[in-house]
């Protein structure tokens, strides 16, 4: 039998408290953002856009349900169902929201990827200013045992909102995840807070906010870095915006017609953990990097004799054939496209490291690389085997 307090407070003739009504205004309004989206031109643009809202309404509802300031922990809230901010294919993030002046503790095992990175961040990106870095490092600074375990104690400074952890692997095949917690040391051991409606309707309410927040910030986000710089260009290798000291990326925004690819060279670098390149689409999401090569790591691409990797970028095979650094655009005719490098022990100039850019007929590639190797439809097809295994192995969603 339902309590008195809870029979009292039902309102509506259903027995309905409607908890939900700032949820489905603020879905019905993504949709309208998604629609109205300036760079939409096909059908297939919109069906992305729709299913990427979805991933925006996940995300939502995954971080407002499991946010506790009282019990932290990490969510995985970007993954190839929920993508957002240009997100890495090479990369599993954590998320874990933090209280100023409390102590947490932080655990795990170092798994075998090629980078394991920590973030505090301050504020929040929006459409307006980016979140600000307030410490970052990798797991050269952690105090590993024989098993590769760890801990360490933060306590959160004024200001610190986030706690994001990055898991980055270069070579899908081989190497393994790890595992990482967080908890409050002063929180250990209580009873969660009971349910209440107020809770209940404060967390359909950040959600609700969430969506449509989300949907502006991504919108607004890359034309402060990456649609300022000239299309078919890439900037030399800089410090991230808001990113991590060890780490450098190039960015940039493609357009190319069927007819035409894009030859980016950038010598590999054997002084950093990770290398990679991505490409995505205007909604600045991850294209897919399962059932399409949309994406390599210095373990994954050839690299030539003279020591530089050279990737083409293209609607359709280049020279008709698919070869092993071959960047499908699957179908859009214009988006964003990254490097990182990760876990560097000097810096990068343009000179000796940065990409250099060429725009070529798609049907005569095979004329601009010194070494050009195509691969068989079975050949080509083994890759994508290997891209789907390796994803459904290592992701988490």
């Amino acid at each position: 039998m339902s309590s008195p307090d809870l029979v009292n407070g039902i309102e509506g003739t259903d027995g309905s408290w409607d908890l939900t009504a700032s949820l489905r205004e603020a879905i019905a309004e993504g949709e309208r953002l998604i629609a109205a989206a300036p760079f939409i031109r096909t059908d297939q643009d919109l069906l992305e856009g729709y299913d990427y809202l979805a991933g925006r309404i996940r995300m939502a509802m995954q971080t407002a349900f499991d946010y506790d300031l009282d019990r932290p922990l990490f969510v995985n809230p970007t993954h190839q169902f929920s993508r957002q901010g240009l997100d890495n294919p090479d990369a599993i993030y954590f998320n874990a929201y933090l209280r100023e002046g409390v102590e947490y503790v932080i655990r795990g095992r170092r798994g075998t990827s090629a980078d394991l990175s920590f973030q505090v961040m301050g504020g929040a990106y929006t459409a307006t200013s980016a979140a600000t870095s307030m410490m970052a490092f990798d797991d050269r600074e952690l105090d590993l045992d024989e098993d590769g375990n760890f801990e360490f104690t933060y306590v959160a400074e004024a200001g610190a909102k986030t706690m994001i952890v990055r898991e980055v692997f270069c070579d899908w095949d081989t190497e393994e995840r790890g595992t990482i917690w967080i908890e409050r040391t002063d929180t250990a051991g209580q009873p969660a807070r009971p349910l209440s409606r107020e809770l209940l309707t404060k967390k359909y309410d950040v959600a609700a906010r969430s969506i449509t927040a989300s949907i502006q910030t991504w919108f607004a986000f890359p034309q402060f870095f990456q649609y300022k710089e000239p299309v078919n260009t890439l900037t030399p290798p800089q410090s991230t915006p808001g990113g991590l000291s060890s780490q450098r990326s190039a960015i940039g925004h493609y357009e190319l017609d069927d007819d035409q690819a894009m030859i980016v060279s950038v010598p590999r670098c054997d002084d950093c953990t990770y290398q990679g390149i991505q490409i995505g689409s205007d909604w600045y999401v991850s294209t897919d990097y399962e059932t399409h090569q949309t994406s390599l790591t210095k373990s994954q691409a050839v690299t030539d004799p003279d020591g530089v990797m050279r990737f083409v970028i293209s609607e359709r095979p280049p020279s008709g054939s698919p070869i092993a650094n071959w960047l499908e655009t699957t179908g859009h005719r214009t988006g964003s496209m990254m490097l990182r490098w990760q876990q560097l022990t000097r810096d990068l100039t343009q000179e000796d490291d940065g990409p250099t850019i060429q725009i070529v007929p798609v049907d005569e590639v095979d004329q601009h690389l010194p070494h050009f190797t195509p691969l068989t439809a079975e050949e080509y097809a083994a890759r994508i085997a290997a891209r789907e295994r390796s994803v459904s192995r290592r992701m988490i969603s």
